[in-house]
């Protein structure tokens, strides 16, 4: 195979990869697009010259011959679904994360994927962003030596915006945040370390959002439109009142974490903040490595030590990259090209999807029973690690 024919489940969000992906003169064509929403459909279709096969049922798309992969760009209560029927089906699989919203689930996928002989790939891209590659650079390196601990702070200035106005808020959709935004930090901690956890305490509240709104509230037909301070326009699927009696899942949370070999994490998740922003620390026996992406900047820091290698701390000015997601989106659909016509790992694993959603819902679950600590269990002795 020498050109891949893709086929989207999810055609508008995240389903807007498929603009990385249409390539007709290199390695990849979008052929389909299946979504429940016409006017999605028909967007993508018109943006496709009306070329592509489009369906409300993703089933149809399954059923389809020229099809040999498919993404899975849908709500995350989907993924389970839609991208274990996908591989029964014979199609290589890009599933945006989180994989799914249980870890039973993300355990069914598993076995499909290795069941099917097709390939498999979970859509983290922050794995392929320059100002955290260049994190995972200084850390494999050994600048900071042997890694014991890492902080993550995440301040989701846009949290009300993405998350409290649509089916995120909802804990059948979605489990918690700690899967759907922090499935991608819970990974890159793993990814940073490199190493999985073990084990998870976590504190948390709805403490901003929510509320005695009607569940069928929406911001354009609100009379507090105008002086609510998150109110926003005709965002299609994204205009629920923030305050409904319905939302149900956390808006601020502290988790801690034990890794394998004894690593201690802890992350921070609010999104209420005014600013918006990813704050990563990671420290090891020699010093520590840190990063600001409003500046671009990474730091690192090193202990007094003789030899040369301490003689000075260093700044890293990250280099700007083209694309969405800090340049991730190209880079991450490229990787998934080469996955599955050239055989090459993945830089973003299925299993590594498994393991993020696992320390999720442990820490989910333990939030929800005032911080009781929770064993997250390890991956089925059988599941792929590609």
């Amino acid at each position: 195979m020498d050109k891949l024919r893709i086929g989207m489940i999810g055609v508008a969000g995240r389903g807007g990869l498929w603009c990385h992906w249409h390539q007709p003169d290199k390695r990849s064509v979008v052929v389909a697009g299946a979504d429940p929403d016409e006017g999605f459909l028909a967007k993508f279709g018109g943006e496709l010259d009306n070329k592509a096969f489009v369906t409300t049922d993703f089933r149809r798309l399954l059923e389809r011959d020229d099809i040999d992969a498919v993404a899975v760009t849908s709500p995350d209560y989907c993924h389970e679904e839609q991208a274990t029927l996908a591989l029964q089906a014979g199609k290589h699989v890009f599933c945006e994360k989180p994989l799914a919203i249980t870890i039973e689930g993300c355990d069914r996928m598993l076995a499909a994927y290795r069941e099917s002989g097709k390939k498999l790939m979970c859509g983290f891209n922050m794995r392929y962003m320059n100002i955290f590659r260049v994190m995972k650079e200084v850390i494999d390196s050994g600048v900071i030596g042997e890694v014991k601990a890492a902080w993550v702070r995440h301040f989701v200035g846009y949290g009300g915006h993405f998350y409290y106005h649509d089916w995120h808020a909802r804990r059948d959709r979605t489990t918690s945040l700690l899967l759907q935004k922090g499935a991608h930090d819970i990974d890159m901690v793993h990814w940073l370390t490199g190493r999985y956890t073990q084990r998870v305490a976590a504190f948390g509240g709805l403490d901003y959002y929510g509320g005695d709104r009607p569940d069928d509230l929406t911001c354009p037909a609100c009379p507090d439109r105008r002086t609510c301070p998150d109110a926003q326009g005709a965002w299609p699927g994204h205009e629920l009142c923030a305050f409904r009696r319905e939302v149900d899942v956390e808006d601020n949370q502290v988790v801690i974490m034990m890794l394998e070999g004894g690593i201690k994490a802890s992350y921070l998740q609010c999104h209420f903040t005014p600013d918006y922003h990813r704050n990563y620390v990671v420290i090891g026996t020699e010093g520590r490595v840190e990063n600001s992406e409003p500046e671009g900047k990474v730091w690192v820091k090193l202990r007094r030590r003789f030899g040369y290698k301490a003689l000075a701390d260093r700044t890293y000015d990250v280099k700007p990259a083209e694309g969405g997601h800090g340049g991730a989106d190209p880079v991450i659909t490229e990787d998934f090209l080469d996955m599955v016509l050239e055989d090459k790992p993945p830089v973003a694993t299925a299993l590594a999807g498994r393991m993020s959603v696992a320390a999720g819902v442990k820490a989910a679950e333990s939030l929800r029973a005032d911080g009781m600590p929770i064993d997250v269990p390890p991956a089925p002795d059988w599941a792929p690690t590609g």
